[in-house]
């Protein structure tokens, strides 16, 4: 990635829009891997607790199980590292795999806020600054950020 592609995209309402199908369509594989994931990986811990699974040798009966089920999720794991890289390289960040939450980089007043979408929301109308989260999110009002944007910085894309 060369210095102006890892320069920070700042997004309009309209730009985070126009990048959402994308974006849904990673974040929905994100949502199901993660939850895949996690069951799996309680799935293990309830194995490990059986009788007879702490045994590491080759008699246990869950010896193989688990050795697999570990192999699994080690190359999930690095799925999902795959999709979280293709939403930064998109100038996309993940905030919440489980409830697929992302953030589009913007401009509010000047300052840089997060444009904040949800799975299943039929678009971006949401925002919080920085330092806070999804559950701080407020309703945006899109003329103001395109107007902040316009008047201050291109964006990037």
């Amino acid at each position: 990635m060369n210095a102006e592609a890892q320069r920070k995209l700042i997004f309009t309402t309209e730009e985070a829009n126009l990048r959402l199908p994308l974006v849904q369509a990673i974040v929905k594989d994100i949502v199901a891997l993660y939850q895949n994931l996690h069951d799996r990986q309680e799935r293990i811990t309830e194995i490990k607790q059986l009788p007879g699974a702490s045994a590491r040798d080759e008699e246990s009966a869950y010896s193989e199980e688990l050795l697999q089920a570990e192999v699994d999720i080690e190359n999930d794991m690095e799925q999902l590292k795959g999709y979280v890289t293709e939403l930064i390289e998109l100038g996309v960040e993940l905030e919440d795999p489980a409830l697929g939450v992302v953030n589009f980089p913007s401009l509010r007043g000047g300052q840089e806020i997060y444009l904040c979408w949800k799975s299943g929301e039929e678009e971006v109308a949401f925002w919080h600054n920085l330092e806070e989260n999804f559950s701080d999110r407020q309703e945006l009002f899109e003329e103001s950020l395109n107007n902040d944007i316009e008047n201050n910085d291109e964006p990037l894309i």
